[in-house]
């Protein structure tokens, strides 16, 4: 528990809003990029303890969310290949498609499973060498670098029946498309944590350039998430627009070098759709040509279609700040975890599941 119990200290945490409350002295937006993050301050009770100037909106960091609907309904369309078996992660298979999940498609005959890593995806493969088995592969920098390494380890081990449907995308083109829109009224950003492992801080440093932006990594626990808002209010304060590393512990301005050699060794950049943002040019990751007997798409030639999400689903408006999940006429009503419409409501990291969990009322921007 190093390093964790220390950030989690009660009396450091209200010492740390305490002064927070002190120096917000006019109303500042500020935007949790990371869904962990979502949930975190929802879960920490941090909302509660922020001055009333001092306003959260969650962004596009949760990487279930961002998945369009049409990459959904492509995964559940190889789920029902005879022969196939799909291994993914608990989130993705109650997001609902077109028509129905991967959940419902299980109970339908197909055969999906849930594991908690894809080396799990590649050892099933081994066990069950008649079986084609599929590991849908969502999720941004984080989780990258363990895809890259299971595909390197297939090929290492000759296991031929294993392949990656890959869904992954990259933030920092995310994080311009969106600095780019208009509309977007936020005095700074509070970087995920996770990500910034591996792509280092110096990833952020075009936002406070470009776009005169405060910029913050945080970590996770409660007087990590406090002490990033104060170093956000005091660049706004001070009129400044810089890249702070509030996570040291974790996070390297240069990142992690070995875990970005592993990704660009297995995967190149490609324009991807993100759910609420459309198309964003290099913001995706496609498998190498190399690999290429390791991509479920060109193994079985399948096309992506681009759909429209749930009518009257707000979740691609959530996850670019422009709502909150109460604004959705959906949410609480039609919409609850045990009935999800969108994504939002169902990954662990979405905004609407930590609203509807731990804060229905809360409705500010």
């Amino acid at each position: 528990m190093r390093h964790l119990c220390e950030f989690r200290d009660r009396g450091l945490t209200i010492s740390l809003a305490t002064e927070l409350d002190r120096i917000v002295d006019r109303p500042v937006r500020f935007m949790e990029v990371c869904g962990t993050h979502t949930m975190a301050i929802f879960r920490h009770g941090l909302r509660s303890m922020l001055p009333e100037d001092l306003h959260l909106i969650s962004g596009p960091g949760c990487p279930v969310c961002v998945t369009p609907t049409g990459h959904i309904d492509a995964f559940i369309r190889v789920a029902c290949m005879p022969g196939v078996t799909v291994v993914t992660f608990g989130d993705l298979v109650r997001v609902p498609g077109t028509n129905g999940s991967l959940a419902r498609a299980r109970s339908q005959g197909a055969r999906i499973e849930v594991v908690y890593s894809p080396i799990d995806a590649l050892n099933l493969a081994e066990q069950r060498p008649k079986d084609l088995v599929v590991f849908p592969a969502i999720g941004f920098e984080a989780t990258i670098p363990g895809v890259a390494a299971t595909i390197l380890e297939a090929r290492r081990r000759k296991i031929q029946n294993f392949a990656v449907f890959s869904a992954h995308k990259l933030m920092p083109p995310a994080l311009e498309a969106l600095m780019s829109q208009s509309g977007l009224e936020i005095q700074g950003l509070l970087c995920p944590g996770h990500v910034s492992t591996i792509i280092g801080a110096n990833a952020y440093r075009f936002l406070s350039m470009r776009y005169h932006l405060p910029c913050v990594i945080a970590g996770f626990e409660p007087a990590d998430i406090i002490q990033a808002l104060i170093l956000l209010t005091r660049q706004v304060g001070y009129g400044r627009a810089e890249v702070e590393n509030a996570y040291p512990r974790a996070v390297r301005w240069a990142g992690n070098a070995r875990a970005q050699g592993l990704m660009q060794e297995v995967f190149e950049p490609v324009d991807a759709e993100w759910r609420g943002m459309g198309i964003i040019p290099g913001s995706g990751l496609a498998i190498r040509p190399e690999f290429s007997e390791f991509d479920i798409t060109k193994r079985l030639d399948i096309e992506i279609p681009q759909v429209q999400g749930p009518k009257g689903c707000r979740c691609g408006e959530i996850l670019i700040g422009q709502c909150v999940p109460g604004d959705c006429p959906l949410f609480a009503r039609v919409c609850t975890p045990l009935d999800p419409v969108g994504p939002c409501m169902v990954s662990a990291e979405g905004a609407c599941a930590a609203y509807y969990r731990y804060g229905r009322r809360h409705r500010r921007l």
